[in-house]
């Protein structure tokens, strides 16, 4: 698949605010400042779709993008940014995991985890949450090209093993890069292939 075409909807804060969910949707989640929006614009070939911040925590609302007119990619707000007031966090997590458990037409949540620090708790737990909740979901690995090809792969490992201990089967894993644009063609065929499945 090639993205044509993309453009920005919409922000909510809440899931009534949402497109209707009549087509398929795809989102995208990790902890704050793990390259979240640099990825999205090296996915769809725009620089300026999403908006990259220095500063963690910037996305603060569930942003939807139409691409080639046929499917959604969603910008979530990051998670776990200790320096947002409590009650701010606690607002974002509800405003997720509303969206995440009750959005009919999600296809897939894209969790990204940044390939250079060891497996982090919080994004374990989340991981773990989404499997009980059996949400669909894949892992992308960001900033790969900031490691050797040596760290990378004991990286990738490590995850792997962490995650045999609680997973039968594991989710799709996919390394990316978005200096490079490693990734991109494997993210959109996945994309490509699975709405075929969806059912309006």
């Amino acid at each position: 698949m090639e993205i044509h075409q993309a453009e920005y909807v919409v922000s909510s804060t809440t899931i009534k605010q949402c497109p209707q969910p009549d087509k398929p949707e795809y989102a995208f989640i990790g902890r704050s400042n793990v390259g979240k929006s640099s990825l999205i614009n090296m996915l769809t070939g725009q620089k300026k779709l999403a908006r990259i911040s220095g500063t963690p925590g910037k996305t603060i609302t569930i942003n939807h993008y139409l691409i080639n007119k046929a499917w959604y990619l969603v910008d979530l707000p990051g998670y776990g940014y200790a320096k947002r007031s409590k009650s701010d966090r606690k607002s974002w997590e509800k405003m997720i995991r509303d969206y995440i458990l009750a959005r009919p037409n999600l296809m897939t949540l894209f969790v990204l985890v940044d390939a250079r620090l060891e497996p982090q708790k919080i994004d374990l737990e989340f991981i773990a949450w989404l499997g009980e909740s059996e949400i669909p979901f894949a892992i992308i690995f960001t900033k790969t090209d900031k490691l050797s090809s040596t760290k990378k792969d004991q990286s990738i490992s490590l995850y792997k093993r962490i995650l045999k201990k609680n997973w039968e089967s594991l989710p799709p894993l996919i390394q990316t890069s978005s200096v490079s644009g490693l990734g991109k063609e494997e993210i959109l065929t996945y994309v490509d292939e699975t709405n075929h499945w969806f059912q309006a």
